[in-house]
């Protein structure tokens, strides 16, 4: 399936994806599979220059999907579609790691780190090679003579930013950007996202932005999506779902967002605090697996799984009130 990519079309397809991982059974013989679905039924589109946030609890699979879209991980079910193409190159692709610490080589220069993907793919010269390593370093804000460093030497603002650099060399269109800010002092975080947003701009890139920080994901994202338990519930543009979320779940993870002064906007003033906790991604409640914590639950939601609807032009929610 290449060659056939048109313009207007998404750049990112993901359809009905889904990623398990399997389980040791608790007794030898009972010859029990067990799985973990970390991602169990996903579609998505990203269109070419557009950011999409992912929010949602930690273990929903947020971070699971994302390594899965950069085939970090096989998917189990499902497809990946990136510019028309099911086995895109792997140079369109690439990914910006939660842990500036365990994500860089530490016997390694940043220069070399850096320039490790263009030796990979045969890019350049070594001359030509280290011209794009001293220009990334520049874009994102460190000095040139950092390439003859190690990753030890740096904050972690600063490893984050070499990371950034890495995942760029390659020109890659397709940026999995997984958490990139939550290791990070706060001081320094919107400097990272303002980096960013200033190399989306300049290299026309697209971004899956996965945080927790929900604040930040309205920020940078064009279109924001919020996860439970593997599977999408609700996705909209930015300022939609902000100010008019539909999903029960979404509502509940707005309301926690902390407002100084007026609360008027968005899901309101009253804090909505979900009953129990998460269920297993072993053991996932049958149809709506939001369902063992919704106050609007029904006998319904226990039949069928609810499938994304379009609520309003580009408002998807997936949940039986609607």
């Amino acid at each position: 399936m290449s060659g056939s990519y048109e313009k207007d079309a998404p750049l990112l397809e993901v359809r009905g994806l889904k990623k398990y991982f399997p389980v040791r059974s608790r007794s030898f013989f009972s010859g029990e599979r067990r799985v973990v679905k970390a991602v169990d039924g996903v579609d998505l589109s990203v269109t070419r220059g557009e950011t999409v946030g992912l929010v949602g609890e930690s273990g929903c699979g947020k971070s699971t999907l994302g390594r899965t879209i950069v085939r970090l991980y096989e998917p189990t079910e499902g497809e990946i579609v990136f510019a028309g193409d099911t086995v895109p190159d792997r140079r369109r692709v690439q990914m910006i790691f939660q842990d500036p610490y365990a994500s860089l080589n530490p016997r390694m220069t940043v220069g070399d780190i850096i320039s490790e993907p263009l030796a990979i793919h045969g890019i350049g010269t070594r001359t030509e090679r280290a011209e794009r390593v001293h220009a990334l370093l520049r874009q994102v804000g460190l000095n040139p003579d950092h390439a003859m460093r190690y990753p030890h030497e740096f904050s972690g603002g600063q490893r984050q930013r070499i990371g950034i650099a890495r995942a760029l060399s390659a020109e890659p269109e397709f940026v999995v950007c997984d958490e990139p800010i939550s290791a990070l002092d706060v001081s320094i975080q919107a400097q990272v996202v303002n980096v960013l947003e200033d190399l989306r701009d300049l290299y026309g890139l697209t971004y899956l932005f996965i945080a927790h920080d929900l604040s930040m994901i309205r920020h940078i994202s064009d279109r924001v999506g919020v996860m439970y338990l593997g599977r999408i519930v609700e996705i909209a543009p930015a300022e939609e779902l902000y100010g008019n979320p539909e999903h029960p779940y979404t509502k509940a993870l707005l309301s926690s967002i902390p407002r100084i002064g007026s609360r008027k906007e968005g899901a309101g003033e009253r804090r909505i605090v979900l009953k129990g906790d998460v269920p297993s991604p072993i053991d996932p409640p049958s149809g709506c697996t939001f369902r063992t914590r919704c106050p609007h639950a029904a006998e319904e939601c226990a039949d069928q799984v609810p499938v994304l609807t379009e609520r309003e032009a580009g408002h998807y929610v997936a949940c039986r009130l609607y």
